[in-house]
C-alpha cells in the first residue's frame, strides 16, 4: 500500500482500450481505463491513460475530450494506420448495456515505449483488464507495464469480460501479475469455470473467492453485485454492502467508477468498509448519468 503518501497526490494510471461508446443517445467516450482515469482524478488523484487512437477525426477528438476532462493522454498514441476503436451499445429495458466490440483497431497495438516503461515507474496505482489483451501487442505492452510499476504500486486487474476476448492463459496471467481483483457476480461463475479445478467446485461464491484469493496470493477481491451492492473480500474477512437505491438511466461506466473508487480507499489506507460504502456511493450516483463519466459532485467524493 501506498498510505504513507496521504500527503502527495497519487499518480494513478488506466492502460488498455480507449475508445467511442456509440450509444442511442449518441457516441460517449469509454473505454474501462479511461473511465477509470476519470474517476480516479475527480477523487484527486494525477490520473494518466495509457492507449492508442487512430489518426483520424474520432482521435482526435478523443485527445481534445481527456484534455477537456484534465486526463493526462500524453501516453495515448496516434497511429498511423489502425482505427480508432469503436464500440455498439444497447441498452435494454433497465438500462444495462450490450456491446459490439469493433477488432482491428488502435487500441489493439499500443506500443511499450520507453517514456510508458517510465510511467510505468512512477505509478502508484494502475488498473487494467482482458479485454485490451485480446491482440498480441497490447498483451505485451501491458504484462511489461505492470512488470515495471514498484512494489508498492497497486495493481488492480478489472476483468472486463466481453465477448470471446479472454482465455484462460491470459486471465491466470493477469491473476498472477495482480494484487486486487475487481468483477461482477456474471463474471465469477466464467473466471472460475475457465480456471477449472476446485475453483470450479466451490459451493458459492464467497468459496470461490476464497479459493482466488488463495491461489493467486490476492491483498483484496471486489465482487460487485448490480442493484444488490458488492462484497470486498480480505484474507480471512469478507465486508458486504447493499448497494444503493438508483433511478438508472444506464449502467455503463459505473463498474469503472467503483474500481477508482476502491483503488483510491487502497491508497489512503482506508478500512474496507469504508472503500465499499464510497465505492458504492459514485457507481449508483453514475447510474443515474448517462454515460460513463459525468460530472461528479465534490459532496459525494468529499
Amino acid at each position: 500500500m501506498c498510505a504513507n503518501r496521504n500527503a502527495q497526490k497519487r499518480l494513478v494510471v488506466g492502460i488498455g482500450e480507449l475508445l467511442w461508446d456509440l450509444l442511442p443517445a449518441g457516441k460517449q467516450l469509454g473505454g474501462a481505463p479511461m473511465n477509470f482515469a476519470y474517476h480516479a482524478k475527480a477523487m484527486g488523484a494525477d490520473a494518466a491513460v495509457a492507449s492508442c487512437v487512430g489518426d483520424d477525426a474520432l482521435g482526435r477528438e478523443i485527445l481534445s475530450r481527456l484534455d477537456a476532462l484534465g486526463v493526462d493522454r500524453r501516453h495515448v498514441a496516434v497511429h498511423p494506420s489502425a482505427p480508432t476503436g469503436t464500440v455498439e451499445v444497447r441498452l435494454d429495458a433497465k438500462g444495462v448495456p450490450d456491446f459490439i466490440i469493433h477488432q482491428n483497431v488502435a487500441w489493439d497495438a499500443i506500443s511499450g515505449t520507453t517514456e510508458l516503461m517510465e510511467l510505468a515507474g512512477r505509478a502508484d496505482a494502475v488498473c487494467f483488464g482482458s479485454l485490451a489483451q485480446r491482440g498480441q501487442a497490447s498483451r505485451a505492452t501491458i504484462r511489461g507495464f505492470l512488470k515495471a510499476t514498484r512494489p508498492e504500486c497497486v495493481r488492480v486487474f478489472d476483468i472486463n469480460l466481453r465477448q470471446s476476448y479472454f482465455s484462460r492463459e491470459v486471465l491466470e496471467e493477469s491473476l498472477r501479475a495482480s494484487e486486487v481483483l475487481k468483477l461482477n457476480d456474471q463474471e465469477l461463475p466464467v473466471l472460475t469455470g475457465l480456471l477449472g479445478g476446485a475453483l470450479a467446485g466451490a459451493k458459492d461464491d464467497s468459496e470461490a473467492v476464497e479459493q482466488l484469493m488463495r491461489v493467486y496470493s490476492l491483498r483484496m477481491v471486489a465482487l460487485t453485485r448490480g442493484g444488490t451492492g458488492s462484497r470486498l473480500y480480505v484474507p480471512g474477512r469478507m465486508f458486504e454492502h447493499p448497494g444503493y437505491p438508483a433511478e438508472v438511466v444506464d449502467t455503463v461506466g459505473a463498474g469503472d467508477a467503483f474500481t477508482a473508487a476502491l483503488t483510491m480507499g487502497l491508497l489512503r489506507g482506508d478500512e474496507p468498509a469504508r472503500i465499499n460504502e464510497t465505492a458504492n456511493r459514485l457507481a449508483s450516483y453514475v447510474c443515474t448519468q448517462a454515460g460513463a463519466t459525468p460530472p461528479i459532485p465534490a459532496g459525494l467524493i468529499g
